[in-house]
C-alpha cells in the first residue's frame, strides 16, 4: 500500500519543478504567453530564441522553471534550450535589477576607456559584471560591442545609449538612477 508521500509524488509531474507547478496552478498569464508563441510557431524547434525571447520578455529573466517548461514544449532536450539560452548575451538566467548599465567593451570603447569607466562602476556598486547590487537597484554588464564606435567608450543606462562617458559621469548617472 503507497504511503501519503509516494502518492502524493505521483500526482506531480516529474519534468516540471516546483516552481513550474505553483505556477501552472494559477494559470501565469506569462506561460500562458510562452505558449501562444510556440503554438504560433506550431512548436517547431527552430522557433527558440523566438520563445525565449517571449519567455525573458514575460518573465525578466530565464530561471530553470521557465527553460523546462519551452523545453517540453518545443520537444527538445533541456540542454540545448540552456545552451541556447547561455550562449547568447542578450538572454538572462538570474533576475536583474531595477536599473540596467551595459558598459561596451569593444576594442574601440576599451581603447578609449571603458575598461575605466567599468572599474569605476564596479568599485562604486561594489559588484562585478553580471552582478546586481544588493539592494536591486543596479545590475552592471559588459558588451562585446555596442556598434557605437564613433561615440567610444560607450555605455547604455536603462536602454539610452550615452557616448565619450568618462569614469565620472558614469557614476554620476547611476547615482541619479539610484535616486
Amino acid at each position: 500500500m503507497p504511503t501519503a508521500a509516494v502518492t502524493n509524488a505521483e500526482k506531480t509531474p516529474k519534468s516540471a519543478g516546483p516552481k513550474a507547478q505553483k505556477k501552472d496552478k494559477g494559470g501565469d498569464r506569462r506561460l500562458k504567453r510562452i505558449d501562444v508563441t510556440m503554438k504560433r510557431n506550431q512548436y517547431k524547434p527552430d522557433a527558440l530564441i523566438e520563445v525565449l525571447h517571449a519567455a525573458q520578455e514575460a518573465f525578466g529573466y530565464l530561471d530553470e522553471a521557465v527553460l523546462l517548461h519551452v523545453a517540453r514544449g518545443l520537444k527538445l532536450p533541456l540542454s540545448r534550450v540552456y545552451g541556447v539560452a547561455t550562449f547568447y548575451h542578450l538572454f538572462t538566467l538570474k533576475p536583474s535589477g531595477a536599473h540596467n548599465c551595459v558598459v561596451c567593451m569593444g576594442t574601440a570603447c576599451y581603447v578609449k576607456g571603458g575598461g575605466k569607466v567599468m572599474e569605476a562602476l564596479q568599485a562604486e556598486l561594489g559588484i562585478e559584471v553580471g552582478e546586481t547590487t544588493p539592494d536591486g537597484q543596479v545590475s552592471l554588464m559588459a558588451a562585446r560591442c555596442l556598434g557605437a564606435c564613433g561615440i567610444a567608450p560607450a555605455v547604455v543606462y536603462d536602454g539610452e545609449i550615452a557616448g565619450k562617458q568618462q569614469p565620472d559621469q558614469a557614476i554620476a548617472k547611476i547615482k541619479e538612477l539610484q535616486g
